[in-house]
């Protein structure tokens, strides 16, 4: 199965759209959003064509290919308006022999991370700041990257995972086992 992740929508039209754009180029399976989807929050900039009425309807139709879980920004008006569940704290991928533990970083993050195996993998966004350490991994943000960082997501398959700007699906870095 091939999984496209991404972070941090924040209610960006212009960079969902985009985000489902490369979802189709990628021909991934399934989508999963690590938080923070339609609202941009009091520390944040307002992120280009914010719309977050736009957001609900590029991302409704997609309902039976999404997974996500909770941001620090995602309330349940939220899960109102979506007809997919955000609400999750944590999911956990089987990936090979290790599990990905998905959160969003706000309550899980490599300071006070989830009881995980010795070659398990921690997944989050919140940052907006991409890392591909050993045991850690966050795609950044979609619509506000910061540190300099690019706008992107990651593919992951069963022999690799990719960070990829989410301008051209150019690869950033990867990982391969």
């Amino acid at each position: 199965m091939k999984w496209m992740i991404a972070s941090d929508i924040h209610g960006s039209a212009c960079y969902a759209q985009q985000l489902l754009d490369a979802f189709d180029r990628e021909g991934a399976d399934r989508l999963l959003l690590l938080g923070d989807i339609l609202y941009h929050g009091p520390r944040n900039d307002l992120p280009a064509a914010y719309d977050p009425k736009a957001v609900i309807a590029l991302l409704n139709p997609r309902k039976a290919v999404l997974c996500c879980v909770r941001g620090n920004c995602d309330t349940e008006v939220d899960q109102m308006v979506l007809d997919f569940p955000i609400l999750a704290d944590y999911l956990i991928l089987p990936w090979n022999d290790r599990l990905i533990y998905a959160t969003h970083g706000h309550h899980f993050n490599p300071r006070s991370p989830l009881p995980m195996g010795t070659d398990d993998i921690l997944l989050n966004g919140h940052t907006h700041i991409p890392a591909w350490e050993a045991h850690y991994w966050n795609p950044g943000s979609v619509s506000i990257p910061k540190e300099g960082s690019a706008r992107g997501y990651m593919v992951l398959t069963d022999d690799a995972c990719q960070w990829k700007a989410l301008a051209d699906g150019a690869v950033i870095h990867e990982i391969v086992l």
